[in-house]
């Protein structure tokens, strides 16, 4: 048995998610934005969970967006974890009918078939083995048990990984990577039928910040807790000379014409159904009903002729 390379350094990520929670409701909008997205999608799903987990919940955005939403009367007890024990504490849900629990995404305290749902909204693309994470949370749900979860994407954080890389090359003639590696759409609907879901499904919502400067973008990310834990980062602290090389290169390279920067993040939004003998399954080959040429009204030539031959 293998063992996944580790990427982030866990112990350093509950170090900043402790740091960032007194004030991450001052930058949580993406989180906000993701699980305001993962409540429509429940909404049109016609079905009750009883109990549904809400992994590496932050804040409570998913809660607060649930307690708005019509989905709410369809969803019983609502299990909200993270990693990070200040967050729990500092979650502006508390007082909602709900639990709450410290837990890792990497080791889930749940058991088999425990769950009807489970959503997770921008915390799982730290986790070092993501298909090992995914196999968990399938266990964990019932048979045609639902899985939600939103992953940040390939492109978040374009401009400010191309200005780090540029900054550090030029003075130090070389550069360590400071921005995590993000998987893009294709690969996060692989990961779930790696993991063993069945009907998965993946899709993006590509959205523009725009800063005075880019410097305020580092501050947001510091609140969100959302900066390198990267294993393969430099032991040495960004020296200032290379970070302010790397905003005069944000700022020369993406600046629009109002002089703003932008930046871009990317969250991949991933459904996916735990096994169930109910569910749809693909035809087998030859068991169609129609013949191809039939659906498109055009007449079946035999292999290796030529039309008009």
């Amino acid at each position: 048995m293998t063992t996944a390379p580790l990427l982030f350094d866990r112990a350093l990520l509950r170090a900043r998610l402790d740091r960032a929670a007194p004030g991450f409701a001052a930058a949580d909008f993406l989180k906000v934005r993701a699980a305001e997205d993962a409540v429509l999608r429940l909404e049109a799903i016609l079905r009750e969970f009883p109990v549904a987990v809400d992994l590496g919940s932050r804040n409570g955005a998913f809660s607060r967006a649930l307690e708005a939403s019509d989905a709410r009367a369809k969803i019983g007890l609502v299990i909200e974890t993270d990693l990070s024990e200040r967050m729990l504490g500092a979650n502006s849900s508390r007082g909602r009918t709900g639990a709450r629990v410290i837990a890792d995404e990497e080791r889930l305290p749940f058991g088999d078939e425990t769950l009807d749902l489970a959503v997770s909204t921008l915390a799982l693309h730290w986790t070092n083995d993501l298909v090992g994470a995914l196999i968990q949370i399938r266990r964990a749900l019932k048979p045609d048990g639902l899985f939600v979860g939103a992953l940040f994407g390939g492109a978040t954080l374009t401009e400010l990984r191309q200005a780090l890389l540029a900054a550090e090359d030029e003075i130090t003639g070389g550069a360590f990577p400071r921005v995590s590696p993000f998987a893009d759409t294709v690969d996060a609907a692989g990961l779930l039928q790696r993991a063993g879901f069945a009907l998965p499904v993946a899709d993006k919502d590509r959205v523009k910040v725009r800063y005075a400067h880019p410097i305020a973008l580092l501050k947001d990310l510091r609140a969100m807790g959302e900066t390198s834990v990267l294993f393969g980062r430099s032991r040495k602290p960004l020296s200032r000379r290379v970070l302010f090389r790397a905003l005069e290169i944000y700022q020369e390279r993406f600046a629009e014409p109002d002089g703003r920067v932008p930046a871009t993040f990317e969250i991949i939004t991933v459904t996916g159904w735990a096994p169930h003998e109910r569910q749809q399954k693909p035809l087998r080959p030859g068991s169609a009903k129609m013949r191809l040429a039939d659906a498109l009204g055009t007449v079946e030539q035999p292999a290796g002729d030529k039309a008009g031959s």
